[in-house]
């Protein structure tokens, strides 16, 4: 049997374990949780978030020399179409996602805090293209669910999403370890258990 030196040594090292791993953890996440905090109200208020959403269109027409690309009819963007893009209209569509129909290339350009597209008609090479901007706000929530966003911020919100499951489970143990000097931790626990449980049954159906 373990003696009280011995089991007060092991509950210091795993209080200063614990400590180490929550403050770091809680440091790596902390400006991402005021982020998804912050933009988790404006989701859930959406309606009373005035957005004035700003378009621009633009037009323009694909050289005869560039349209024979457009026969190919399957594949990525061709190069050449996004040097036009870029030289003529300042436009980027590099990440842009193609649909090849009989009629017309369309190629998509999701972005965050709005929507964007162009397309180019396969017979007369006719170019059009569109931007809508929805605001900062939209912008914000949008980085919450990840919208248009791209693969490098999905693998942070990954991360960021493992920061707080060590920063949640760490304090739980912190909780448990506490928990004799702190009589209320546990009623406060289960309440933050049941109150969302009470309301999914009693309101969400």
């Amino acid at each position: 049997m373990a003696s009280g030196v011995e089991q007060q040594g092991r509950r210091s090292f795993w209080l200063k374990q614990l400590h180490q791993w929550h403050w770091v953890s809680s440091a790596l996440c902390l400006i991402g949780m005021l982020l998804f905090a912050a933009t988790g109200i404006t989701l859930n208020n959406a309606r009373h978030v005035e957005a004035k959403p700003q378009t621009v269109t633009m037009e323009g027409v694909l050289p005869e020399a560039l349209r024979p690309v457009l026969s190919v009819g399957a594949g990525p963007v061709p190069a050449v179409i996004i040097d036009w893009f870029a030289a003529e209209m300042d436009v980027d569509v590099s990440a842009g996602v193609p649909e090849w129909s009989e009629d017309e290339l369309y190629i998509a350009l999701p972005r965050p805090g709005g929507d964007g597209w162009a397309t180019i008609t396969r017979q007369d090479g006719a170019v059009l293209y569109e931007v809508t901007d929805r605001g900062w706000v939209s912008y914000l929530n949008d980085l919450h669910k990840g919208r248009g966003t791209g693969t490098v911020w999905s693998w942070f919100l990954d991360l960021f999403a493992v920061a707080c499951l060590v920063f949640c489970i760490t304090g739980l143990f912190l909780l448990h370890l506490h928990a004799g000097n702190r009589p209320t931790t546990w009623p406060l626990v289960g309440l933050g258990l049941v109150a969302p449980v009470l309301l999914l049954i009693l309101f969400i159906h």
